[in-house]
């Protein structure tokens, strides 16, 4: 065998070892990328879940802020009924004796008109003036305890939301408005009108 042969031997040899070490590489290189891929892979499958753990928890956040608004409306609503209630209830306490109190109003205009006929001076009249007197005071004092009270507006500006005019006068010295006679008293009811004071309204000059 000659120089050159050998030579060239040799070199296809060196030629066959570096494909087989390109094609080495080759292999090693195609196995990284497998692993980036599956590593790629796996980051993607964890982002997906915790963004589908994150709409889930948004999702049960306003679940549970919508069922606290609707605990408090139901709490408040809750509260407006009590309280509604509770005023019924005051209410019909405090006006259960309105019908009652209106008849008894008739007794009590009875027995001053009984008074007014009779003179406590007169020896013969006074112990009866006594006995009706204190019959009415125990009367009106048992109707004061449930809250039934007298108007009186004697001397005092009219008012056409507790008294009712009878009739107009023209006073000399009054001022015009005044009431300046009770023709019959005014009571009320735990602040409510049971029935207006009559009276007497003076006026200006024509």
């Amino acid at each position: 065998m000659t120089t050159e042969s050998t030579n060239t031997s040799k070199n296809a040899e060196q030629e066959v070892n570096e494909v087989e070490v390109n094609t080495a590489d080759v292999e090693v290189t195609t196995e990284s990328d497998v692993e980036q891929v599956e590593e790629v892979a796996v980051l993607s499958a964890e982002e997906q879940k915790i963004i589908e753990l994150e709409q889930a928890l948004a999702e049960a956040k306003a679940t549970v802020a919508n069922q606290k608004d609707s605990v408090i409306r139901a709490k408040a609503e809750v509260d407006n009924m009590r309280r509604r209630a509770a005023q019924d209830v005051d209410k019909a306490k405090k006006f259960a004796l309105e019908k009652f109190a209106g008849e008894m109003l008739s007794v009590v205009d009875n027995l001053e008109r009984g008074l007014a006929t009779i003179d406590s001076e007169a020896e013969e009249q006074k112990a009866t003036f006594e006995g009706m007197n204190l019959t009415l005071q125990g009367l009106l004092s048992g109707l004061e305890k449930f809250g039934v009270k007298a108007v009186d507006p004697q001397d005092k500006p009219f008012n056409p939301e507790l008294h009712q005019a009878m009739s107009m006068q023209e006073v000399e010295g009054v001022e015009p408005n005044t009431v300046i006679a009770v023709m019959q008293k005014g009571y009320e009811l735990n602040g409510r009108l049971v029935r207006p004071a009559m009276v007497m309204v003076s006026k200006a000059k024509a």
